[in-house]
């Protein structure tokens, strides 16, 4: 396994140490549908994302990564949004990370591993298109969730001023497709820890 894989399997611990100290049951579906999702969306499965037991019908999100921010309305904007991303790697690390009735604040560094010609569609002004690289910066991810701990949207802002990138060599590099196998298997274990339908807030039965 190397450093990015490595990344990404450990990607989610700020995450569950916040989990283990949250005693609010709703606040504790929200991490969870959060967690969830983080996963989902690593291994591609944007439909179980877009679910009702996940989110809002109508979800807004805000992005302002590269060089070409957006708003994007809808399930089906927010699936063509993930499709659109490309065979990139993407994670998350160095998280602050906080729950509260309305939702989720994280800041954090978010990493994109690929190619140099999408990172330039993206919006990096890598040099080479044709060479491999780490792209990160600090952005602050703000997730509204409504009353039944459904995602209403995310609102995605980056430090323009933070953005580093280095070149990779390729005996370094990892793939999406094993990134997606990676995510898929934490999924997994968040299943198998947490059982059926763990993240769907029932306010009667409001113990996890």
């Amino acid at each position: 396994m190397n450093r990015f894989e490595q990344a990404v399997y450990d990607c989610m611990k700020p995450t569950e140490a916040l989990y283990e100290q949250t005693r609010n049951p709703f606040h504790r579906k929200i991490i969870l549908n959060f967690w969830r999702h983080v996963h989902l969306e690593g291994a591609g499965l944007y439909d179980q994302i877009c679910a009702d037991d996940m989110m809002v019908e109508r979800p807004v999100y805000r992005i302002t990564w590269g060089a070409n921010p957006a708003v994007i309305e809808g399930r089906e904007g927010v699936k063509a949004f993930y499709d659109s991303v490309g065979d990139v790697v993407l994670w998350n690390s160095d998280d602050r990370i906080a729950v509260a009735d309305w939702g989720i604040a994280d800041e954090l560094t978010f990493n994109l591993l690929g190619l140099g010609g999408i990172m330039q569609a993206i919006g990096y002004d890598v040099p080479d298109p044709h060479k491999f690289y780490h792209v990160r910066s600090r952005q602050a991810f703000i997730w509204p969730y409504d009353s039944r701990a459904l995602l209403a949207g995310e609102h995605l802002y980056e430090d323009k001023t933070s953005l580093v990138w280095e070149e990779v060599d390729e005996a370094e590099l990892t793939t999406a497709a094993r990134v997606k196998a990676i995510q898929k298997d934490l999924l997994d274990q968040l299943h198998a820890r947490f059982g059926e339908k763990f993240w769907v807030w029932e306010p009667d039965a409001a113990t996890v």
